[in-house]
């Protein structure tokens, strides 16, 4: 039995998705551990981090563009050294919350 057209595509998108985030994060080698059940990808095992970033989306239309806006950030902090990208959702009956925190080490700033 073939399962709902609306279904099978959520499925592929979510596929799709997860294979472009995958490719993302390729770029950061073999140090990577992945705690699946938490949600959690620590990039830099044994680096403490010093800095937080949280980015949240409860629309659609924003959580759709999340992963782009954690891209872009992460572009232009290209000095932040990421250590850890933990995703949640949380929902209620209405509203489904995406919520990605991006754990990062910042060099300290040389001395003026």
């Amino acid at each position: 039995m073939n399962p709902p057209p609306e279904r099978g595509r959520r499925s592929t998108e979510a596929s799709v998705n997860r294979t472009r985030m995958e490719r993302r994060i390729a770029c950061y080698g073999e140090g990577m551990e992945q705690a699946r059940s938490a949600g959690s990808l620590v990039l830099r095992p044994g680096v403490s981090f010093n800095g937080v970033k949280i980015f949240s989306a409860t629309m659609f239309a924003e959580r759709d563009q999340l992963g782009e806006k954690v891209t872009r950030w992460m572009a232009e902090h290209p000095h932040f050294q990421i250590t850890e990208i933990s995703v949640t959702q949380s929902s209620d009956a209405s509203f489904h919350c995406l919520a990605i925190a991006v754990f990062y080490y910042e060099p300290p700033r040389g001395r003026a």
